[in-house]
């Protein structure tokens, strides 16, 4: 089953490049924008995920899901629910506070990927978790930085592994 969707999904490939994108796209609205811009950026960046994924996937020549029953179907769609959930409190809990969200995201992002290491059958994942949330805490906690630093940051390390995965 994690071998059906390690290839199926290129270990993950596409996913990381378009969330990378998604991730820039979001810096730079911070950067040059508003922090209220980042968070809209991300959060609704975020919704589209999966769909543009699929159709990277699709544009392959590829099927684009799992087949009806297979094993790590529900899982996967329980892991994809966990980020918006945890970007809603993200949101809720650093009200006034905009400059904390770039990290606070990473370490929920991050941590949303260490149930990806038992779908893919793949140890790179938790690398993945920890390049996210070991920066996000320090930038939470001990880094003052700039707005837009955890994003530009999280763009590269998502594009980073994305190719790391394909190529494990």
């Amino acid at each position: 089953a994690q071998a059906d969707v390690r290839r199926l999904y290129s270990g993950g490939f596409q996913g990381q490049l378009v969330s990378a994108v998604i991730w820039l796209s979001s810096a730079a609205a911070a950067q040059w924008m508003s922090i209220t811009s980042e968070v809209v950026v991300l959060f609704l960046g975020g919704t589209l995920i999966f769909p543009l994924t699929w159709l990277a996937i699709r544009l392959t020549g590829r099927p684009a899901s799992l087949p009806p029953g297979h094993p790590m179907a529900a899982l996967a769609m329980q892991i994809a629910f966990t980020v918006p959930i945890g970007l809603v409190v993200v949101v809720a809990l650093l009200s006034g506070h905009g400059e904390l969200f770039f990290p606070a995201s990473m370490v929920v992002v991050g941590a949303h990927y260490l149930p990806f290491v038992f779908l893919y059958g793949m140890r790179l994942f938790a690398y993945l978790a920890a390049a996210l949330v070991v920066p996000g805490v320090l930038l939470l906690v001990w880094v003052p930085a700039p707005v837009a630093l955890g994003g530009w940051l999280t763009a590269v390390v998502l594009a980073v592994f994305a190719f790391l995965l394909r190529a494990s």
